[in-house]
């Protein structure tokens, strides 16, 4: 029965989850608030865990043939993370802060300088909420990347009691989408960069 579980959880839930996402932007009016793409850069993209379900939607609005991989934890809802993410046209780096995290690093250091935007987590796979661990800052310092804060803000929605209070958009609801300018913390030390991605994340966070 635990192996059944398993299979199920990480083989046919994401395919279904995939098609709620897509069900959920069909049907709902979106708003986009984007930054002009103007550069073409390879970008590090920022957004919280709990506001992650519609990203990959809000990136292609953004880039549409953009190349992007998001870092996504090895642990098992990792794993649902990213099989959904491919579904919707966004490959994977293995790894994240608590497991992993040298070899997620270093691969996302190679993949922006091939050309490839990196999406991450600040305050993921564990939290706590709005956090910002030193990840995102170590592969931003590494390759002098900038950053753009992807938010989602459902007018419709449920909330789960997890640690990240995990955001699902109602169908038939209005979302805005935001993406804001890419900014840059090259020449920040590492608590005025936690705070100024931090303070990015947070300006059109879901109150």
């Amino acid at each position: 029965m635990k192996m059944l579980k398993i299979y199920i959880l990480t083989n046919i839930l994401p395919f279904f989850l995939q098609l709620f996402v897509r069900f959920v932007y069909l049907t709902s009016k979106k708003k986009f608030h984007h930054c002009k793409d103007e550069k073409r850069e390879p970008l590090l993209v920022a957004m919280w865990h709990g506001d992650l379900l519609m990203q990959a939607l809000n990136y292609r609005k953004f880039r549409k043939n953009g190349n992007i991989k998001v870092i996504v934890s090895q642990h098992k809802d990792g794993v649902i993370i990213r099989k959904v993410c491919k579904y919707l046209g966004v490959l994977d780096i293995q790894g994240s802060s608590s497991k992993g995290g040298i070899r997620a690093l270093l691969n996302a250091i190679k993949e922006i300088k091939n050309g490839v935007d990196v999406a991450i987590t600040p305050d993921g796979p564990r939290g706590p909420k709005y956090s910002v661990a030193k990840g995102i800052i170590a592969i931003a310092h590494k390759t002098n990347t900038r950053i753009i804060a992807l938010n989602c803000i459902p007018k419709r929605y449920w909330k789960l009691k997890s640690w990240d209070q995990f955001v699902i958009p109602k169908p038939f609801g209005t979302i805005d989408f935001y993406i804001s300018e890419p900014f840059c913390i090259a020449n920040l030390n590492l608590a005025d960069s936690k705070e100024l991605i931090k303070n990015k994340l947070l300006v059109n966070s879901l109150k």
